[in-house]
């Protein structure tokens, strides 16, 4: 985290926003559950959003689960990523994946410090791929070239963590791996969207908390996580 966004600074920041933007757009006083749900929804970061598990858990009602749930969308805490889909492609899960807008927010919901993230060299893996998602977002913002920030996630169990498709449906997979060291078995998830896609798929990259840049096959590369902002 950076200096000055420690606990208390996260702390004011979400009663800043749960108990005043929320109750402006909401107009509802006493939304009690919604820090709850919040934290619920950080520990399940990078996965297929779960409305039914969530239901269960908070014991609140569907319809008024999916109201608070939309709340936080709204004020930019949780962020949707939709399922990557290929026409032509039957057999593919079409749930979104839910991320923390920010991954020094998704830290403090989750209790992790800066300090036990520095211990444990291999960050884990959800909180990696959070900050990833989210870093193609921001970047998606400057990018000149427009693209949709998606996922993929087939039946039998191949996935890529984040999609790129372009305007002209060009398609770059990017599979997260918190780990210093790869092997071909990290790619299964790249080598499925690769023939989904045919000749629609352009790239794949594993990102990886390792230091070298390596070619593994025709246009599947391994890159540092830092590749992202070098």
């Amino acid at each position: 985290m950076k200096a000055g966004r420690g606990p208390d600074w996260f702390q004011s920041y979400l009663a800043t926003i749960l108990q005043r933007d929320i109750q402006d757009i909401s107009k509802i006083e006493g939304l009690m559950e919604l820090p709850n749900l919040l934290e619920l929804i950080a520990a399940r970061a990078g996965n297929l959003i779960n409305f039914a598990d969530l239901s269960r858990v908070t014991r609140l009602n569907a319809v008024t689960l999916k109201r608070y749930y939309t709340l936080l969308e709204m004020v930019f805490l949780v962020v949707e990523v939709p399922a990557w889909v290929n026409n032509f492609e039957k057999r593919v899960v079409k749930s979104p994946k839910v991320f923390i807008n920010d991954t020094g927010l998704l830290c403090y919901l989750r209790g992790l410090s800066q300090e036990a993230l520095q211990r444990e060299r291999a960050l884990p893996g959800s909180v990696l791929e959070n900050f990833v998602a989210m870093e193609l977002t921001k970047q998606r913002g400057w990018s000149q070239t427009r693209c949709q920030l998606l996922h993929y996630r087939h039946q039998q169990g191949h996935e890529v963590d984040a999609v790129l498709e372009a305007a002209d449906k060009r398609v770059v997979g990017n599979e997260v791996k918190a780990s210093m060291d790869v092997n071909p078995a990290d790619f299964k998830g790249l080598r499925a969207l690769t023939a989904a896609a045919g000749e629609r798929f352009h790239r794949g990259f594993l990102l990886y908390t390792g230091n070298d840049i390596l070619l593994y096959d025709k246009n599947l590369w391994a890159l540092p996580v830092s590749a992202l902002w070098a």
